[in-house]
């Protein structure tokens, strides 16, 4: 078997029972001697220059998750291996589940400045948010997720809830699917995006980085990172940046300041890590959403200019960030580790912003003005052991976790919203040729700010969850088995003061659910390149309230839905290439009201054919991308009046193809290329609103040179939207988001 060492240890099936029970009876059942031995590992400190996309995880390979990121896989843009909450690390060719680890590397090479941006490289991820908006938000596998949804290091709630922004971070994790099992929490239906932070390199690193982005903004970045200690045990990573300017939305101008500092400690058996960080956006006149609902509307109209800003001048967000996350693990032996790990987060948000009614196919538009500060408070915690063992001839990956996270959402009393402005009634302004209120009509003085913000919502999920992945033949077969027993508690309170219903700040609802979701996955080696997967997963979704439309039960709270997802595929590795495949089929439960009866009776099915490629298959030509083919059903809507009709804002095909080509006649250049398609989409369900299809062409070069004293120097240039195309990147959940005009980014970074 090849799990084990020297150190092996056997269990007896009675033991292994009982190791199922908990981790105090793993290590009670061990033999003395295996309790008694102490396995030093070596401090990897090179004599030579590190490549810093090279690193490897220290530590035990076989339990621990903190410590450096995997290596590379060939062309250096993708990471080796993934991880999966849990299960720990793993690697992505032997993991059964559609995993992709986006490198540093690409994100400096794309000049990616948020999620958004690098996850546009995978064809089952859209976003859903306008570009210059002060969020990010995605679709994934046909499904909304939330940048709340997003993990930092595996913990969920705590990264930045409107956009994280990625100068601290050394990887973009996506794992398409459910994801409950792995991570905890709940939601995140179509898949999970997890960002790993930065760790410093064993090689001091000073890289300064100055950038210009269209129309007039500049960008400064410093990364430092240093270890200490005889076996450079201590590590400091600590990123700063400004980015201030106009964008090319018109009257669009942002101030963005991030800061991140990432402590660890790496010793023979135990490992640590704490992470801190800060961001504040400063938006003018951040982008809007449209509205194409209305009744008397009928095919959806062309899309405005990305340069065109309906938003008036005067609209804003300001926005603060904090976080702190702590890790530690301890490999009581050689492979079994128990760990530990929390965080928490702070996110004040106050803005006065608008949304548009599209009213006829000439752009006609109402407004609607929203003034809503708030404030969102994350802690989550979680705990637990893994280990590897052999029971006979089975080779055992066991894995028991508890975690806990809480969630409360605070808002400004407010009432009427937004009359208090004093707006004139009935404002109408046109998508192509907008009408601005003038600013001396506008006072957002003595309103509330998101200091007075009270209690809104609060969140809380507390799970346990047991796997373990069973090897046989010498690890050509695996099969996982477990699952999360999850509870969720929710209850919200009354915001608008003169509530008959509810005094002001009184709980409105409440409820509490359990259950368990069990997992099972498998994977097979058919040969050293060639591996077959296949899942089932489910998702555990908080409860429907009925609305105030329901007239016989509004504001009944619906238990938990389960939303399961059962996927097949394959990854095959020539070494210089990866080529995967997977087909996929996901059910969500929905509601809807009969009747003036809400129920949970609906249901939606996406299914698709992902298929991908990554590597450098020709020495100094590297790919990444694939095409993603959807088919997403309303399978059950009220009185079957759109079954077999195609969900809303979900295209049939999409694609995202990358390309790096280093010129042989040139050294150290290189150019790049991207081609982005979403296929046209409905954005009703009666699928009579039809929206576009949209092409993006994205085009770069870079050139790599060194000083006289040996450090590195990188120029690059980029250009997205080439064509300047004007389109609607997204009709999901109800809205219209314009794409963004044709934009010139310029960066060089300096290491000293």
């Amino acid at each position: 078997m090849g799990y084990m060492s020297a150190g092996t240890f056997r269990f007896s099936l009675n033991s292994y029972i009982c190791a199922l029970l908990g981790s105090a009876s793993i290590i009670a059942l061990l033999p003395a001697s295996v309790q008694g031995q102490e396995v030093k590992r070596e401090q990897r400190r090179s004599t030579t220059p590190t490549v810093l996309e090279t690193i490897v995880v220290q530590g035990s390979q076989a339990t621990g998750t903190v410590g450096q990121p995997s290596a590379p896989f060939s062309g250096g843009q993708i990471s080796t291996e993934a991880r999966l909450g849990a299960l720990g690390n793993r690697p992505i060719k032997d993991t059964p589940f559609s995993v992709t680890t986006y490198t540093a590397k690409l994100i400096r090479d794309q000049q990616a400045r948020t999620v958004a941006d690098i996850t546009l490289n995978d064809p089952s991820v859209r976003a859903d948010a306008p570009a210059n908006s002060e969020r990010d938000s995605f679709f994934i596998r046909g499904f909304s997720v939330v940048n709340l949804d997003i993990l930092y290091d595996g913990l969920p709630y705590i990264a930045n809830p409107r956009r994280h922004f990625l100068e601290g971070i050394e990887q973009v994790q996506v794992l398409k699917g459910p994801s409950n099992f792995v991570n905890g929490g709940i939601g995140r239906v179509g898949g999970t995006i997890n960002l790993v932070p930065k760790r410093a390199a064993d090689e001091p690193m000073t890289r300064l980085t100055t950038g210009y982005r269209s129309d007039s903004q500049l960008w400064t970045h410093a990364d430092v990172s240093r270890r200490f200690g005889d076996g450079g045990e201590w590590g400091i990573r600590a990123n700063g940046s400004f980015t201030g300017g106009e964008t090319t939305l018109d009257h669009n101008d942002t101030k963005i300041g991030v800061a991140s500092l990432g402590i660890d400690y790496r010793g023979e058996d135990f490992r640590a890590s704490l992470d801190l960080n800060h961001s504040t956006q400063n938006l003018d006149s951040p982008t809007s959403l449209f509205n194409g609902a209305n009744a008397s509307l009928g095919s959806i109209p062309r899309a405005p200019s990305g340069k065109i800003n309906t938003g008036n001048p005067f609209e804003y967000l300001d926005s603060s960030y904090n976080m702190a996350a702590g890790r530690i693990e301890y490999d009581v032996f050689e492979n079994t580790t128990i760990y530990a790990a929390a965080g928490a987060s702070r996110y004040r948000e106050d803005f006065l912003t608008s949304s548009y009614t599209i009213l006829n196919s000439n752009g006609d538009a109402a407004v609607s003005f929203g003034y809503n500060p708030q404030e969102i408070i994350s802690y989550t915690g979680e705990t637990g052991i893994r280990s590897k063992f052999e029971t006979g001839e089975i080779g055992h990956s066991l894995s028991i976790s508890a975690q806990t996270s809480y969630t409360e959402n605070n808002r400004a009393h407010l009432d009427p919203r937004p009359a208090f402005l004093g707006f004139p009634t009935n404002i109408t302004t046109n998508i192509y040729n907008p009408v601005y209120i003038p600013s001396n009509l506008v006072s957002t003085v003595g309103l509330p700010r998101s200091g007075d913000a009270q209690r809104f919502s609060e969140l809380t999920s507390t799970s346990l969850s047991v796997s373990d992945t069973l090897s046989f033949f010498d690890e050509k077969v695996e099969i996982t088995l477990g699952g999360r027993y999850q509870n969720m508690r929710q209850q919200g309170f009354n915001q608008r003061p003169g509530n008959p219903a509810a005094p002001l700040g009184a709980r409105n609802y409440f409820y509490e659910e359990s259950r368990f979701s069990p997992a099972a996955a498998a994977n097979i080696k058919v040969n050293d390149n060639l591996s077959v997967y296949a899942n089932y997963v489910e998702a555990l979704t908080e409860g429907a309230v009925a609305p105030a439309a329901a007239t016989v039960n509004a504001g009944q709270i619906f238990p938990p839905i389960v939303n399961r997802q059962k996927e097949i595929g394959l990854k095959y590795d020539t070494g210089s290439a990866m080529l995967t495949a997977a087909l996929f089929e996901i059910r969500q439960a929905s509601g809807f009201t009969t009747a003036g009866v809400f129920g949970v009776n609906g249901l939606q099915i996406n299914r698709g054919l992902e298929l991908a490629a990554y590597g450098e298959p020709v020495d100094g030509l590297r790919l990444l991308g694939g095409v993603t083919f959807m088919d997403a059903e309303l399978a059950k809507t009220s009185g079957g009046t759109f079954d077999g009709n195609t969900a809303p804002g979900v295209p049939k095909t999409s694609i995202s193809l990358y390309g790096e080509y280093d010129l042989p006649w040139i050294q150290d250049l290189t150019l790049t290329g991207r081609f982005i398609y979403s296929g046209s989409t409905y954005y009703d369900q009666r699928n009579t609103q039809k929206v576009d299809g949209w092409t993006r062409v994205d085009l770069g070069t870079r050139y790599k040179f060194e000083r006289d004293n040996g450090k590195a120097v990188e120029i690059r240039a980029n250009v997205e939207n080439v064509f300047d195309e004007n389109y609607w990147s997204s009709s999901a959940r109800g809205w219209l988001a314009a794409g963004s005009a044709r934009t010139f980014m310029l960066s060089a970074s300096f290491d000293f």
